[in-house]
């Protein structure tokens, strides 16, 4: 495979400390334990990236920029400032480009917010959940629902003018209509995007160990429904499962991933996708934040998987582009996986031969009732 310098390139930073862990989180997440070493872990990222860059071409720009955690947002300004700073100064990072923050309430203010815009920082996605108190005390949120709106008006008063909010059905005990009131009372602040999606037990979880009653199939089938009808009636336009946007403002970021671009993993824990003459691999660094920063842009901070063979490759593209609600053109699987197409046709023909996928002038994509199998339809990719 030559060196696939047309893929577009990602960046994802993760920033590991958090408040409190939630008892569904299964992301690398660490609660804190005094302040953070923030600028010694901002330094140790920096390495890490100068690390990833001596193995890419150097004329690949990124196209965006996402930090996640976690909760970015206890990281002072100023050290996203420095991250920043660092990251322009090592990359090539044209502008504008796609820089997003994530942020929880109860863990950021207005002069922090304009701190972080003023670092370059101009997608802000907050961490909502729910607006109703009770269930964000049973998910283990440290906010409660007047902080989550002060702190979506705190975004637009320092002038963010792209927010996400997360918002999540299927919690614990609900009825049909009950995740509908998180839903509209999101609505109300008009946020430019929406990520509205359903509450899993992970692996490894507290939930997991010890689970709460959630809704039936039936009530999460008829909540999920409800909600994208409502996001659509509002404007919005659901281009993944759980994506929801406006016009011009889906996230370039995850649009990226689901298309099966590369992007660097820096930070404790993050994973990374990249292309190279030799193949395309999967990267992880370590997990434990002073692991970590102990062997930033060292070899031993990175594991490295691949190059991944054909029947992976088939397996990983279908998983990330069939969550596409308008679909792919047909062309993108041997543009970002150099496989001819004819290796994914048998299961292309299976699922339009099912009425999950359709396939009209050069275009790939899941019918309503390949949404709702959406797990079925990918699964014909693994075989």
């Amino acid at each position: 495979m030559d060196l696939a310098v047309d893929i577009p390139l990602s960046l994802y930073i993760h920033l590991p400390w958090c408040i409190r862990k939630c008892p569904y989180c299964d992301f690398n997440s660490h609660e804190q334990s005094g302040e953070p070493p923030f600028n010694q872990y901002v330094d140790a990222v920096l390495l890490d990236l100068e690390y990833e860059l001596s193995h890419l071409d150097a004329s690949r720009a990124l196209v965006s920029i996402f930090i996640g955690g976690g909760t970015p947002s206890l990281f002072p300004s100023r050290a996203i400032q420095d991250l920043l700073d660092g990251v322009r100064r090592i990359t090539n990072c044209p502008e504008p480009i796609e820089i997003t923050l994530e942020a929880n309430p109860g863990a950021a203010d207005a002069s922090r917010f304009e701190g972080y815009l003023s670092a370059g920082v101009n997608r802000l996605s907050i961490g909502v959940q729910s607006f109703r108190d009770h269930q964000l005390r049973r998910l283990g949120r440290v906010h409660d629902a007047a902080a989550a709106c002060d702190a979506i008006r705190a975004a637009r008063s320092a002038g963010c003018d792209n927010i996400n909010i997360d918002i999540m059905h299927g919690l614990p005990d609900d009825k049909k209509e009950d995740s509908l009131f998180d839903l509209s009372r999101a609505l109300e602040f008009e946020p430019e995007h929406l990520s509205w999606y359903q509450l899993t037990l992970e692996p490894g979880t507290v939930f997991a160990r010890k689970p709460p009653k959630l809704p039936d199939h039936d009530v999460i089938a008829d909540q999920f429904d409800l909600g994208r009808r409502l996001l659509q009636d509002n404007g919005y336009d659901q281009y993944e499962i759980s994506a929801y946007a406006r016009s011009e403002r889906r996230a370039a970021h995850n649009v990226n991933y689901w298309e099966f671009g590369d992007y660097i993993g820096v930070g404790a824990g993050a994973h990374g996708k990249l292309t190279s003459a030799e193949g395309i691999f999967r990267t992880e660094k370590r997990r434990g934040p002073d692991p970590y920063m102990k062997h930033a842009g060292e070899p031993d901070a990175t594991s490295r998987s691949g190059p991944l063979d054909n029947s992976q490759l088939v397996a990983e593209f279908a998983m990330n582009a069939l969550r596409l609600r308008h679909g792919y053109r047909a062309a993108l699987f041997s543009e970002r996986t150099g496989l001819d197409v004819c290796v994914a046709n048998p299961a292309v023909r299976e699922a339009v031969k099912r009425g999950w996928l359709t396939h009209r002038n050069g275009v790939i994509r899941p019918t309503d009732l390949g949404y709702h199998f959406l797990n079925d339809l990918q699964l014909l990719f693994l075989a």
